[in-house]
């Protein structure tokens, strides 16, 4: 349990979601892979959106990918998890101020009880001591159906350590985690949890799999996965935050930042406010 709970929190800090995408513009968006130039950039930057949960079976790295990784100076996550520090948040985050079953009614732990029969075999006795946050992460790694899962975020940590570039964070694990906080409460959690299925994972790899990122961006936003209130506080407010920080990381170097692939489009969207302050932002076909 104790290995397995190290691998849930990772997951459970990289969990994002987003809002609606423009039918008019989803011939022109299916790339994972974005180029930033102009604005007085010495060189071009890239921007690729990532799933943070996939089966090893499912996972990929197209040629152009590799190519504008390795052609990057330094890496820009949304957390910065090969930090001990960050690490060592995370894990301790996993576990809850107070047990479940003294902050949850009794009506949401037999619901959450029921979701995790269904979905883990576990009780939810077994899991009383962790967040509601973790348990979440555990119950949507088990609808994978497979035991080989993959993080594209933890797969570039590892090619850059073994490329010598930088690592970065744009956020820190409490602020994330204060950011999910103010996004759901636990019944919409809760709820959220009810209404996804494995159908709805396998469509997003699938469409993740095709870089069908307009497809996979409704996917992601579907209202029963995200409100006006979540899309808020772990879209529109991150994405601003990020794009602040952005010019700065993009001055001098080459600079290849991943971030959850349902940060990227929108009117609030990663692309359109890089546009918006003057760069340039084009997809990478091939």
């Amino acid at each position: 349990m104790k290995n397995l709970i190290k691998t849930v929190v990772a997951f459970a800090i990289l969990i994002s979601v987003s809002g609606q995408a423009q039918t008019k513009t989803m011939a022109l968006n299916n790339s994972l892979l974005w180029e930033v130039s102009g604005k007085g950039l010495k060189k071009p930057s890239y921007l690729y959106g990532t799933i943070h949960m996939i089966c090893g079976n499912d996972y990929f790295l197209s040629d152009k990918t590799k190519k504008a990784f390795a052609a990057s100076d330094n890496l820009f996550l949304e957390v910065n998890l090969s930090d001990p520090n960050e690490m060592a948040a995370a894990q301790q985050m996993a576990y809850g101020k107070e047990p479940l079953s003294t902050t949850l009614s009794p009506e949401q732990l037999n619901d959450l009880d029921a979701l995790l029969q269904k979905r883990t075999g576990m009780t939810v006795k077994q899991v009383d001591k962790f967040s509601l946050m973790t348990v979440m992460s555990l119950i949507m790694m088990k609808s994978f159906g497979c035991v080989d899962i993959k993080s594209y975020e933890m797969e570039f940590m590892a090619m850059a350590k073994d490329s010598n570039k930088s690592v970065t964070g744009f956020e820190t694990i409490q602020a994330q985690m204060d950011f999910l906080s103010k996004a759901y409460s636990d019944a919409e959690m809760i709820t959220m949890l009810q209404e996804s299925n494995d159908d709805t994972g396998k469509k997003m790899v699938q469409n993740y799999i095709q870089e069908n990122l307009p497809e996979l961006y409704k996917d992601i936003t579907a209202p029963k996965i995200m409100n006006e209130k979540s899309r808020k506080w772990m879209l529109d407010v991150r994405n601003k935050n990020w794009v602040v920080k952005m010019p700065e990381m993009m001055k001098d170097k080459s600079t290849f930042f991943a971030v959850g692939a349902a940060h990227l489009l929108g009117e609030q969207g990663v692309i359109n406010l890089l546009r918006k302050s003057g760069y340039t932002v084009k997809p990478i076909m091939n």
